[in-house]
């Protein structure tokens, strides 16, 4: 075991009013590092860090500071639907840009990492232990430089709020949402709550936290399953987030960014930004989703430089907003975010034939369309040379005359997109099964029939012509999906098809 591990301790800290009324707020983490199985002092870090930190999450409202509604949003744990064993609940909006993400990769795991087939039912074990992997698997992700180490922000030794600070109505109707304590201890005594303590505000949050590094990955894993407590307890979703950033580093994430004064959360609407949603999937912080980077007016964009293990789409596609590259719509496994104008949700499948390797069609759809970035459809007819040369096709000038005059009879001087796939990549078949089961998942309750957070079941069919025989209503879940798969159809087993808000 790791020897950094700080217990929760059985001391309570006790948030009343008086004490935040008259309490300066203390902007300081304190440090432990492990080297070679030594546990160095602590020691207070600048608070100039601690500043950093807040900035870049929370920017700098005009206000002076976080709301007290945003920052209770924010302040729950990861904590399991008790309608459905392998899905987290969100209590409010704004954590989707945290929760929707594990998620994801927490139903990957579950999904195509264990044996059991009841992939939908999992104990109380189960759960700490698929989570706990989850979450070391993105820390590892985020994590710049093995030789930095892996940072966790958690409380302070005695400095956790327990239910035990709620009033009983608070309490009562709480620990309804919590997994039940692993002791005989009573959860008062025991569990840390889910939301935040009422009297807990966002200056006290930051004066109580405490820094630690491990330096192996091995440690990094024991570390996550320790502090499994932590995790689902009060804040649980902040101190996930914090020790990412710390694990990636505060100025590696600023050289990410594309405007490095745009925070990770919005400090008014309290959305996370796509920033941090790709910090989270990729590991890396950047503003876009396109594949690679670009340059506009001498200025690089950063994008997505490989495939990911869980993908993303979003509305903003189908209103022709963003163009999401390859890498983030053909994930290494068949599971998507999907993001709306405010939320994010996730839909997945376990047909596998939906990630396969990438077909010479999808190949020269996707190289095609670099040479398109406004999305058009089309590009000029003097690229036409380079598209071939980047595919591997014969690109003798004499040919690609030849080509031309085929696909651009009328001399408009373009070649559309749909007209050269045909030509030189006609019926392909992507291998992909007439219909096949799919879910989607909202975290948040109200967003669920009668508040239950629970998968909806459904059916796809994936149709490569242009009037499909089946037409299901046009719904947000389905335009999203249409930005990868054009010609789908969804048939939900229930009467309402499920939210994307």
């Amino acid at each position: 075991m790791p020897q950094v591990h700080t217990a929760l301790g059985s001391g309570v800290l006790r948030f009343g009013r008086d004490f935040i009324k008259n309490r300066q707020p203390l902007l300081s983490l304190h440090d432990s590092r492990t080297e070679e199985g030594v546990t160095k002092d602590l020691k207070p870090i600048m608070s100039e860090l601690n500043k950093e930190m807040v900035d870049l999450v929370w920017g700098k409202p005009s206000g002076g500071g976080v709301s007290t509604s945003i920052f209770r949003r924010w302040s729950q744990g990861f904590v399991f639907s008790e309608h459905e064993q392998t899905a987290l609940k969100q209590f409010e909006g704004g954590p989707c840009a945290v929760i929707a993400p594990v998620q994801a990769f927490l139903l990957k795991n579950i999904l195509f990492n264990r044996e059991n087939s009841t992939w939908r039912q999992m104990s109380e074990e189960e759960q700490k232990m698929a989570l706990c992997s989850t979450l070391s698997e993105i820390l590892e992700s985020a994590c710049a430089s093995p030789s930095t180490g892996f940072c966790f922000v958690t409380w302070a030794k005695g400095q956790s709020p327990y239910t035990s600070t709620l009033s009983k109505t608070q309490t009562q109707s709480q620990t309804q949402d919590m997994p039940r304590p692993e002791s005989s201890q009573s959860p008062q005594e025991q569990q840390p709550t889910a939301l935040a303590a009422e009297d807990l505000g966002f200056e006290q949050f930051h004066s109580v936290l405490h820094k630690r590094t491990v330096l192996s990955v091995s440690d990094l894993r024991e570390e996550v399953l320790s502090l499994y407590q932590s995790w689902r307890g009060c804040c649980g979703v902040l101190l996930f987030l914090y020790s990412v950033i710390l694990t990636k580093g505060i100025e590696n994430i600023r050289n990410e960014i594309q405007d490095p004064t745009e925070p990770l959360i919005d400090p008014i609407h309290g959305h996370g930004s796509q920033s941090l949603v790709n910090l989270l999937i990729t590991g890396h912080a950047v503003s876009n989703v396109w594949d690679g980077d670009r340059e506009c007016s001498g200025m690089k964009l950063h994008g997505i430089h490989k495939q990911a293990s869980v993908g993303f789409l979003t509305l903003m596609e189908s209103l022709r907003y963003c163009k999401v590259g390859t890498f983030l719509k053909s994930p290494k496994f068949p599971i998507w975010i999907l993001g709306s104008e405010t939320h994010l949700s996730v839909f997945f499948t376990k047909e596998m034939s939906l990630v396969g390797p990438e077909s010479p069609s999808e190949q020269a759809r996707r190289v095609f369309q670099s040479f398109d970035p406004e999305d058009n459809g089309f590009i000029p007819e003097s690229l036409l040379e380079d598209v071939m040369k980047a595919l591997d096709l014969v690109s003798e000038p004499e040919y690609v005359s030849l080509v031309k005059s085929k696909l651009d009879p009328e001399s408009l001087g373009i070649i559309l997109l749909g007209p050269f796939l045909l030509e030189f990549f006609p019926d392909q078949d992507s291998g992909i099964p007439d219909s096949f089961p799919v879910y989607h998942y909202n975290g948040l309750k109200q967003s669920n029939h009668k508040e239950r957070v629970e998968y909806v079941e459904g059916t796809a069919l994936v149709l490569g012509f242009e009037d499909p025989m089946v037409r299901t209503d046009d719904t947000p879940v389905k335009r999203c999906l249409q930005t990868k798969w054009p010609y789908i159809e969804l048939l939900w087993a229930t009467n309402l098809s499920p939210s994307m808000n």
